[in-house]
Parts: C-alpha cells; structure tokens; sequence
C-alpha cells in the first residue's frame, strides 16, 4: 500500500488485530508486522497451556510441537545431519517428536537424552521417547556423570530441547554443563536452533547466564519478553511463533508488545501540499556545557532529518557557538536567549553537565514552563536525556518540579541512569527491565525510554478522575529494532533528538517514542547490511538511514 502525498494510511492498511497463520503452522516476528505482536509472561503462558492441555486430547500439544518444529528445521537448517539434545522434560518430548518426524520423512538425526532416564520421563514426553523407538531413531541416553561430549563436526547443525521456560534460577548441573558447551559450539560456528526458549534463558526478563546461543528460535504458543530483551537478542536469534493450532494471539491479555511499525504508523507526522515549516513544529535542544557542543548538535542535526519544521539548539556554554558549518539550517542561540513558549517540543540534557550551574539553568527553564501552563497558555513537551537525567535524580526539588510541570514527558535512561533515577542498583534495573521500565513511568508520570538491547518502552499510569472503570493497564513495549552498532557514543543524543523531532510534529509521547526508538534501531540495521558498522558506526551515520525510513513508513512501506 501506498499514499499519496499528504494523505495517511486507510485504517485497514495499518496495525490489523488478528495477523493469519500460514500453512506452516508458524510464523516470523516480524519487525515491521502490520499485527500486534503480543509477548506474554510465564504465568499467563501456563495458564493458556492449562486450559489446552484439559481440553484437548493427550500428546495434542506435544504433537503440534514436535510437527512445527519439524517442519521449521526442514526450512532452516543447512542440509546435513542434525543432532537433537533433548531435556527430561516436555521441550525434550518436543525435540523427540521433531526428530521422529524428520528421521520418518528421511533425514538423518539422533537424540541425545540429556539430565534424565527414558522412563522418568513425564507421561507426553515418555510416549514421545517411545514412539522414536518404535521409528528406529538413533538414541542416546547420557550419563549424569559423563560430560559434555566433544560433538563431532558430522552434525550440519544441533536443536537445543534442553530446557523451556519454566526456569526459576540458573541452570546448573549437566544441564548446566550442556547448556555451556553447547554456547561454546555455536561460538565456534556450529548453528544451533532452539526450541520454544534456548536453554537457560528466563522467558520473563531475558537474563542468561549460562545460555544457548541460537541462531534462530521456534517459539511455542506466543513470543516470550525475554526473547526480545538483555541477554535474549543474542541468545534467541531470529524468533518465529508457533502457535499450535490455538487463538493467536491468545485471548489473554498480554503483559507487552512487541513495537512495531504497525503500532504507531497511523500516528506519524503526515505531510499535506498546504503544509508550511510552522507546520511542523519548533523543536530546542537544550545542553551543551563548556566542551560538550557536539552533543546538542548531534540531537538537533538528527531533529533536522526526521521531519522537524525548526530547529534551535540553546547552548549553556558561553560564548555559544554561532553556526553550525554542517547544517546551517539550525538556529543556535544561548539558552537565556531562547523563547521557550514558542517551541512545540524540547529535548534538554545533551552535553548539559551536572554541575550547580546546570541544574540552576534546568530549574529555571522548568519555572518558565510551570509558568506558562498556569497562565494557561501552550508549553513544549520536554524530554529528558542524559545530564538532565543526571540532575533530576540527584535534585528531589528540581525532580518535583518536572513531575509537576504540567506537559508530556518522555525520560530517555540508560541502564545506569535508570537506577539513579530509581535509587536502586543497576542490577536490579535489568533484573527485569519490563518490571523496572513499568515502576520508572509510574514513579516520573512520563513515558519512559528505557535503553538497551531490546529497549522497553512504557507509559505512565491514566491519571485523572476514576472514571468508575477499570482502566487498562499502562502500555509497555519491547523494540525489536537495533543492533551493536548503536553502542558508541552520540547514538542517544540523535535518538533524544529524534522523539523531540516527533514531539514536536505533533505525535503523541508514546508513540513518538516508539516510532523514533525503531527507526533509530532500524537506521543501524541498514547501515550494518550496507557494510558500515557495526564496529566504527558512527551517531551521525544514522541520519540519512533514519530520514528515508522515516519517509518510507508514511509512503506506508512498512517492510523498509
């Protein structure tokens, strides 16, 4: 689908409520799926595995399973034996019945039983073992006290069936033995194909230690969060979905979604023939100390590219720089200079400092602000990055005053930020960062950006009146985007710069956020491909990707 200028999507050409299964039985979670991808904890998964299992005959699931899989790795792994390295539990059954199906159908495989005897097996997973019997399946049962084995380089390729996801603490033992030689084969090149979760992975939060490694993960029923976040993007690889023959998306309510284009699409700064630079808002970057004013600038140039109708960039350094040679386009100014009123958004904390004089001049521009919305007049949505982050989590005052500033707000943290914010360790952020993300917004009533592999964003708890109505839950996402790439420095100042940009062209916070979170990560993607990066990415790279993303997503090119 396509628009024509100054036209949106119709409706129907944006995010669809049910996405269809294909013939497979499977499918890709996709980036830039139209659908919502929900991801659903634990908890929420056993309960619509409980009501399956007590309605469908014995081995159904297990059997949709084992042919899902089946017929995943007939599409995906390289020709060549495979070696299946099955659990005592049902992701070993799941393994077993896979590997029947490809040995019955003429591919080469053996099982290795690892952590358990054949008849210690629970019930699905024991007619598993003895259906492969009966198919003459290569079968191995390894001994407790063996180690792992040197695996052979006959296998093209190993399926990880160890262990699902009801991992409760770090796995030890043989199976946490397994698990590291088989990280230790996938660093050595040999692919490895999880099922439903790689072993040793926690399906909630993504924390991995020890882990598999795969290339590319079947995941049953519906995508899990921690696929997606911390540890999860390394060990899972390319994630497809398995919903075996049940709703999908489940008729559960899902804790979190995946943030695709097809979320925020319907919401982006459209542009019409009419249109004129006031149009399309007036965006600041506020920061820039003495030796800092690349910062500011990175942000800005990147406001530039995404769409914003003027750009200023209010320097704290004095004297303030007069042009940038770059881009003169931009209007650089002092901050005392600077007509807060008249801006739509402002991004403040790139280069900032946190020195007295910083937080005095961020608590000035948070008084004009207040002043403004008392007065009733129009006041710029404000994100906070970086040295503003600092501030507001070392000043219990000048915090105070940005939750009650009265405007949208949108706090971009980094994992070491996020504590600061949080009064908390950084390990306890990403010990669960959807759970960290989720407390951050409801603490600072913003939406917040919470950074990292598989970046989590979450919106504030509904404030106001009750309305005598449960209201939903605040919405939290998990960006699907990005890659290493983007850890160097100045990616954050352009993706500050980047939501600002939104903001200011009139995109609600949340979906500013989200959309500029994608593209950002989706700008990384495509440098990467070109061959740039990911080692020596640099921030200012992503401004030409992120621009043509950007105009290709409103042409309704959700696949660029």
């Amino acid at each position: 689908m396509t628009s024509s200028p100054g036209q949106t999507p119709h409706a129907a050409d944006t995010a669809t409520a049910f996405p269809t299964i294909p013939p497979t039985g499977w499918l890709p979670l996709d980036a830039a799926s139209r659908a919502a991808i929900p991801l659903y904890d634990v908890a929420t998964i056993r309960r619509i595995e409980a009501a399956a299992l007590a309605s469908l005959p014995a081995f159904t699931l297990m059997s949709r399973a084992g042919a899902a899989a089946a017929d995943w790795l007939a599409r995906h792994a390289p020709a060549g034996p495979l070696l299946f390295v099955a659990g005592p539990g049902n992701n070993g059954g799941d393994a077993v019945v896979a590997a029947t199906l490809m040995h019955r159908a003429g591919r080469t495989v053996q099982v290795w039983l690892v952590g358990g005897q054949p008849d210690r097996l629970p019930a699905d997973a024991a007619r598993a073992w003895r259906d492969a019997v009966a198919a003459g399946v290569p079968l191995r049962v390894v001994a407790d006290s063996e180690p792992p084995a040197s695996l052979a380089w006959e296998y093209a390729a190993v399926v990880d069936g160890l262990l699902g996801i009801g991992l409760n603490r770090p796995a030890s033992g043989i199976l946490g033995d397994w698990i590291g030689h088989l990280a230790g084969l996938a660093a050595k090149g040999l692919p490895v194909f999880a099922l439903d979760i790689p072993s040793g992975l926690f399906a909630d939060t993504g924390a991995g230690a020890p882990a598999v490694r795969a290339v590319r993960t079947l995941t049953f029923l519906a995508a899990k969060p921690g696929l997606l976040t911390r540890d999860g993007r390394d060990c899972a690889g390319t994630v497809d979905i398995a919903p075996l023959g049940l709703d999908y998306p489940p008729r559960e309510p899902a804790p979190a979604r995946v943030s695709g284009a097809g979320d925020f699409i319907a919401d982006l700064p459209y542009r019409h023939h009419a249109a004129h630079k006031g149009t399309h808002g007036s965006l600041a970057v506020v920061g820039g100390s003495a030796g800092m004013a690349g910062a500011p600038l990175l942000g800005a140039r990147a406001a530039l590219h995404l769409g914003a109708g003027r750009v200023h960039v209010a320097f704290l350094a004095q004297p303030a720089p007069l042009l940038d040679a770059v881009h003169p386009e931009l209007m650089l100014r002092p901050l005392d200079d600077l007509d807060v009123g008249a801006m739509s958004a402002l991004v403040a904390g790139p280069g900032m400092g946190t020195g007295p004089d910083s937080a005095a001049r961020l608590a000035a521009l948070l008084r004009t602000i207040a002043g403004l919305t008392a007065q009733g007049n129009s006041a710029p949505a404000l994100v906070f990055d970086a040295d503003a982050l600092n501030l507001l989590a070392a000043d219990a005052v000048l915090a105070q005053a940005a939750r009650d500033a009265g405007v949208p707000i949108v706090l971009t943290p980094h994992p070491l930020e996020a504590a600061r914010l949080a009064g908390c360790g950084v390990g306890e952020i990403q010990r669960d960062r959807l759970a960290a993300a989720r407390a951050l917004a409801a603490r600072w009533r913003a939406v917040v950006v919470l950074k990292g592999s598989g970046t989590v964003i979450a919106e504030p708890p509904a404030s106001g009146p009750a309305s005598g109505h449960a209201e939903p839950p605040p919405g939290l996402w998990i960006n699907p985007t990005g890659n290493a790439g983007l850890a160097t420095a100045g990616t954050g100042d352009v993706l500050a710069g980047m939501i600002g940009a939104l903001l200011a062209q009139g995109m609600p916070p949340s979906a500013a956020a989200r959309a500029a979170v994608w593209i950002h990560g989706r700008a990384a993607e495509h440098l990467v491909q070109a061959g740039t990066g990911p080692a020596g990415l640099t921030a200012s790279e992503l401004y030409l990707p992120a621009r043509a993303i950007l105009n290709a997503l409103m042409r309704g090119d959700l696949q660029t």
